[in-house]
């Protein structure tokens, strides 16, 4: 299964869900908890071009933030506005392009408006140090770039999603890779890792042999639960313990937590009569969030959306109050870094004086 399957599977899981299914997402609905504290969404994108995902533009999200004080998000690749021309290693700075101008949409509509603070972009760094022109571009392209994400999800599993570049578990260990993340490391950018959990080893080993550069490990190391892992969530489980403690010890790898709804990790909210509440997510995730709190400290992790990918399965208002909830048991301190203060220092946001 490709990345294109692992979309079209999704599709087909949610019955076109997302901006196709507002009437089930309706379904469950609460008031924001803490509505004037401070957010920063690490983590989302956006589809203009796709064919699988619906579309979801700045309006989709400024609706979406509309219950919470989202003061700044980070948009994330998703292979979206690629530039049709030129050299095949220069068309992701397209995508950063087009969320320049977004971005400058957002600021013009003022600080009431949720704003785009950071872009994190796409780099094939099997190139070698060729990535370091794609960087530079990156780099020319908007003020706002702040590190690039290059995907490395594989498993043997042909039922289990693969992206098209990792020809194995361990992209991030092949020596041309090594030599494009060199120049990731030079520039001073940060590096958002995305693997299977079996293949946390890799981000483990990547993050040992440069210890200068920040490496943000998405969506909890994406624990699986299809697949070979199908059935087997308490060995799954186990497995993801062990190997997360380990990348905790790398002091460089910062935690996103979120992106546990997606319908691949095996949850199957869309397929429920409606949309789980914050109580529910809390019981059902509990476990997972307080052992990566536990191991990463609250000051290198932080709460993310994934939206719209999330938004298959429940609303970005009761996501955020699964948050609170769940962050509620720790200090203030604790809860400011993992709702807005880890998110501000990992990409070098301008928060004014909303952060000490």
């Amino acid at each position: 299964m490709t990345e294109t399957d692992m979309r079209e599977d999704a599709k087909e899981k949610s019955g076109g869900a997302m901006a196709f299914r507002p009437n089930w997402l309706s379904l469950t609905q609460e008031e924001a908890i803490d509505p004037e504290r401070p957010i920063i969404d690490p983590h989302f994108h956006f589809f203009e071009e796709s064919e699988v995902f619906p579309h979801y533009r700045l309006t989709n999200l400024q609706s979406d933030t509309r219950d919470h004080n989202v003061t700044q998000t980070v948009f994330v690749q998703c292979e979206e506005a690629l530039r049709k021309e030129g050299p095949d290693h220069l068309k992701p700075v397209g995508e950063t392009e087009w969320i320049d101008r977004q971005a400058s949409v957002a600021k013009e509509a003022g600080s009431g408006s949720v704003q785009i603070g950071g872009i994190v972009g796409a780099a094939r760094l099997s190139l070698g140090t060729l990535a370091g022109e794609t960087l530079d571009a990156h780099l020319e392209a908007s003020e706002l770039f702040r590190g690039i994400r290059d995907m490395g999800i594989w498993d043997a599993d042909p039922a289990i999603a693969r992206v098209d570049d990792a020809t194995g578990p361990d992209l991030y260990g092949e020596k041309t890779f090594r030599e494009g993340f060199a120049e990731v490391a030079k520039r001073g950018l940060s590096f958002d890792a995305h693997q299977y959990h079996p293949q946390l080893p890799s981000v483990a080993s990547l993050a040992r042999a440069f210890p200068d550069t920040t490496i943000v490990l998405d969506h909890m190391g994406s624990p699986l639960a299809e697949g070979r892992f199908a059935g087997k969530r308490e060995e799954a489980f186990v497995e993801w313990r062990r190997l997360m403690a380990d990348v905790a010890t790398c002091p460089n790898v910062v935690l996103k937590l979120g992106g546990m709804a997606m319908p691949w990790n095996g949850f199957e909210w869309e397929r429920e009569p409606a949309p789980p509440s914050s109580d529910r997510f809390v019981e059902t995730y509990a476990r997972y969030y307080h052992f990566a709190i536990e191991q990463f400290s609250p000051a290198r992790c932080m709460f993310e959306s994934n939206f719209p990918v999330d938004r298959l399965s429940l609303s970005y208002t009761v996501l955020w109050n699964a948050f609170k909830k769940l962050a509620a048991g720790y200090s203030e301190s604790e809860q400011e870094d993992m709702l807005f203060g880890t998110s501000a220092r990992t990409y070098r946001l301008d928060v004014g004086p909303q952060l000490d």
